[in-house]
């Protein structure tokens, strides 16, 4: 029954795939397999793959294989046919063994992955076989730097059970890299990246049935959150001489194709099982066939399964007839299964792309039958204005053609596993008590760096009167800090592309090559219209764009020249963290080097976007490819060190919640990267109406989501300079309602910049780029605002035209602060002197979407 059930599932699956010769298909790989290197840090008591040095000298092998043995092999590949290159090779050799260190430093390879990198590339330019590349664990920049050189990765998850880790004498105690944590993270990092990713189980070396079921279930789990796990390998252990496990028995066949049926089951019919062939007797490959199993993995005509040697490929013809006699047809596919492959950018980088499709069949995504042809793998070496190029003006007239992306619905991954992770989070908030408030605020007074976190979350959490008390103390802070002026700087937003691919699930910014609304900018263009900013008294240009994997290597610095070449007084303000990670992969440079050399292009400042929150929980419901955290860091941090300054942003309001994962984790981190080097901080709460993707699927907080701004903007926006704070903590200005007063006024009392507009300080509505309108915001709904300095005099502040990068000038002036701690009887939160003026009455802080989160200044009575 369990066969019979079992089979009907994996039929409906592979029913959905193109059939082949009027009957279902169970595909193949034909492949080589090229061991890069036996050296390992690991040392798994069941592997015979790994050695030593000392065995390598003795049988005159080198550390790795040398680029002439791997062309050797995948060239004798493709005359027979074969159409995928396994690069198989131990975890970080050189991190254990000096040996694999030195043979690498002397052939000017910084890492073993550096040196898979490079002979991917030529295997694709000299026999055009498609690399598939199992070098084990990666981290996100790793996978980040491989993807662009093979259509699919792998590594077996194998097991989550940390008793096989932790326990001397189990199966993976001293093996770092098998670490069911460390695995995870990479196979969730693989789902990030949108890389069509092999995994799965070995069955059989110790683990329980229940932690064989978790093993399974964790696959699911992070497949369907990303879509990314291509297929999963269960594989029944084999014992093998001279190994610590050489005693165990092998895994028995009921059980092994119990756990073969059970994933079938767990993981659903449109998954694909495989089972090495090579494993198992005739019988037993047709006992699969009916337990579930649809792919036999890769299979060699010419190499041996290095992994288990003793257990030589079965012959193709022999394959073929097992599954003809199953009921099946055996169809040659290739390294990446065919709704990848016809899935096309989202899923296969364009610089593997090519390749690729010289050998599918465009109808099904099956292999070809065709032997591969090598042809040149290179960066795109130009970049021209392409789409809709006129989207900045036409927004307004005859605005988006389309309301999403293409594949708005397949984009970012699965809703329902979002929901689950917000609730997740939401449920681990922390409470507070009010009492804890007027403790913070003491501290806060006493010396606002020193404030414990218990403190900082009292503070960023604080509502009503308490809310109104924390104000007064970060405006008490501002005013110490950099005086009365509100600075901005004449500017223009050059947005050079909104091709990406990254996945953002707030974004309704980026758009697929190909969509209607899609467009990528000539560094001409660019040029051009730094120009026309120049002429209209802008002192800088703001550019960013989406991560278009088609943008040239020196995309990013050539579009800095094309700026400073045209108008040479030009502050360029320019590159997210996430485009600087993207230009260091594309590179091969360190980060340091990348922004050296964008320096010397005349990048005088970085934008501190990309951060959103920086808590890695949160980021990964917000985006789906974003860079980490720690990454973000040392990408800020390194600026810093090179003398490129940042600014810093934080969006909120969406699934963060107080304390972790809360704005106040982000101010944080962003505090400890150099403060004295980011002078502006900007605070962008979340709008249903611009963030809608993520609002659309339901994954903010429900709070949040009905008031993203209100309270705990104000609390947050207040909290701010608690910390160790930097220069001038600026605000996400959107267009505003001219019409409606009340909310003209709601003017910080505690920022000191007031962001980017024109000289009259009105916001400019056709000038250049606005991601958010282009974003989202409908032609025509929001007419000009009231002129910004309308605002800072209600607010009793100064405007004052900061000159691009320059940290602005002092001047004394009244505050607000009095007037908080008058209401408030605390008077000695409030460091000013007391003006003339009258008092005003406080009115509670309410929510309005399309303000940017600021108390509101007081009514007159």
């Amino acid at each position: 029954m369990c066969q019979r059930g079992t089979g009907t599932r994996r039929g409906s699956g592979v029913g959905r795939a193109a059939r082949h010769g009027g009957r279902l298909p169970i595909t193949y790989s034909r492949k080589v397999f090229i061991p890069v290197t036996h050296l390992c840090r690991d040392t798994c008591h069941y592997c015979t793959f790994v050695t030593v040095p000392g065995k390598l000298r003795a049988h005159g092998a080198g550390m790795y294989l040398d680029p002439g043995e791997i062309l050797d092999v995948a060239r004798r590949g493709a005359e027979l046919g074969c159409k995928e290159a396994l690069f198989t090779l131990g975890d970080r050799p050189e991190d254990r063994w000096p040996e694999a260190r030195e043979w690498l430093d002397e052939r000017g390879y910084d890492s073993t992955l550096s040196y898979v990198r490079a002979m991917a590339i030529r295997v694709l330019e000299e026999t055009g076989l498609l690399p598939h590349l199992n070098p084990g664990v990666m981290s996100w920049s790793e996978m980040s730097r491989l993807k662009p050189v093979a259509p699919s990765m792998g590594m077996m998850l194998e097991t989550t059970s940390r008793r096989l880790f932790e326990t001397k004498g189990l199966a993976h105690y001293g093996s770092p890299d098998k670490d069911p944590a460390v695995r995870l993270r990479a196979l969730t990092d693989a789902g990030r990246l949108s890389i069509p990713f092999t995994t799965g189980l070995l069955v059989g070396i110790g683990e329980t049935l229940t932690e064989r079921a978790d093993t399974l279930h964790a696959i699911r789990k992070a497949h369907k959150e990303f879509g990314h796990v291509q297929e999963v390998i269960v594989q029944n252990f084999r014992a093998k001489k001279h190994t610590a496990m050489a005693a165990v028995p092998d895994t028995g066949v009921d059980d092994y194709l119990a756990t073969v049926a059970v994933a079938r089951l767990v993981l659903g019919p449109g998954m694909r099982i495989q089972a090495p062939p090579n494993l198992v007797s005739r019988d037993d490959c047709l006992a699969l066939i009916a337990a579930g199993v649809d792919d036999w993995g890769g299979v060699s005509p010419l190499t041996p399964d290095h992994v288990n040697p003793e257990r030589p490929w079965p012959a193709l013809e022999d394959l073929a007839a097992v599954t003809s006699e199953a009921g099946y047809d055996l169809v040659q596919r290739l390294t990446a299964q065919p709704r990848y492959v016809q899935a096309g950018a989202a899923w296969i980088d364009p610089r593997v792309r090519r390749h690729v499709a010289a050998l599918a069949d465009p109808a099904t995504g099956f292999a070809r039958d065709v032997k591969p042809v090598g042809m040149p793998w290179q960066e795109p070496d130009d970049m021209a204005s392409a789409g809709r190029v006129d989207l900045n003006a036409a927004i307004d007239t005859e605005g988006r053609s389309t309301e999403a992306r293409s594949d708005l619905d397949s984009a970012f991954g699965d809703w329902e596993s979002i929901r689950s992770q917000v609730h997740d989070l939401a449920a681990r908030a922390p409470e507070r008590i009010d009492t804890d408030v007027l403790a913070a605020l003491r501290s806060a007074e006493r010396d606002p760096a020193r404030c414990s976190d218990e403190e900082y979350l009292a503070l960023a959490t604080a509502d009503g009167p308490a809310l109104e008390a924390v104000a007064a103390v970060a405006d008490s802070l501002r005013r110490d800090a950099v005086g009365d002026d509100v600075t901005f700087v004449v500017n223009r937003n050059i947005n050079f592309t909104n091709i990406c691919y990254t996945g953002c699930r707030f974004c309704a910014f980026a758009q697929r090559k190909g969509d209607a609304d899609a467009y990528s900018l000539s560094v001409d263009e660019v040029a051009d219209r730094a120009w026309e900013a120049h002429v209209a008294g802008a002192t800088e240009v703001c550019m960013q764009g989406g991560i278009d994997p088609e943008l040239p290597v020196t995309g990013y610095a050539d579009l800095v020249r094309a700026v400073k070449a045209r108008v040479p007084e030009m502050h360029v303000h320019a590159f997210s963290p996430m485009e600087i990670a993207n230009g260091v992969t594309k590179s091969g440079l360190s980060i340091r080097e990348w922004l050296i050399s964008l320096r010397e292009a005349g990048l005088g400042t970085i934008p501190g976007t990309a951060a959103e929150i920086l808590d890695d929980e949160v980021r990964w419901v917000l985006t789906k490819g974003k860079l980490p955290t720690s990454l973000w860091v040392e990408i800020v941090t390194t600026a810093h060190e090179v003398g490129l300054r940042s600014s810093s942003t934080m969006m909120y309001g969406h699934v963060d919640t107080p304390g972790t994962g809360s704005p106040t984790s982000t101010c944080c981190v962003i505090s400890k990267t150099a403060p004295a080097a980011s002078p502006s901080s900007c605070r962008c709460p979340l709008s249903t109406r611009i963030h809608r993707c993520i609002w659309r699927g339901g994954a903010t907080r429900a709070h949040a989501a009905r008031q993203p701004g209100g309270a705990r903007t104000g609390a947050d926006h207040a909290a701010r300079p608690h910390r160790p704070h930097s220069d001038q903590l600026g605000e996400a200005r959107g267009p505003r309602h001219a019409d409606n007063a009340q909310r003209r006024r709601q003017r910080p009392g505690r920022h000191a910049d007031g962001g980017d507009d024109l000289a009259d300080g009105r916001l400019r509505t056709r000038f250049g780029q606005d991601r958010r309108r282009d974003g989202g915001h409908r032609r025509g709904d929001r007419p000009a605002s009231a002129p910004a300095h309308h605002d800072l005099r209600v607010a009793g502040r100064t405007r004052a035209h900061k000159s691009a990068g320059v940290t602005h000038a002092r001047s004394p002036n009244g505050s607000l602060a009095w007037r908080y701690a008058r209401k408030l009887r605390i008077s000695s939160c409030c460091r000013t002197p007391r003006p003339t003026r009258p008092a005003r009455r406080i009115a509670q802080p309410r929510h309005c979407l399309h303000l940017r989160g600021h108390l509101r200044t007081p009514r007159r009575r």
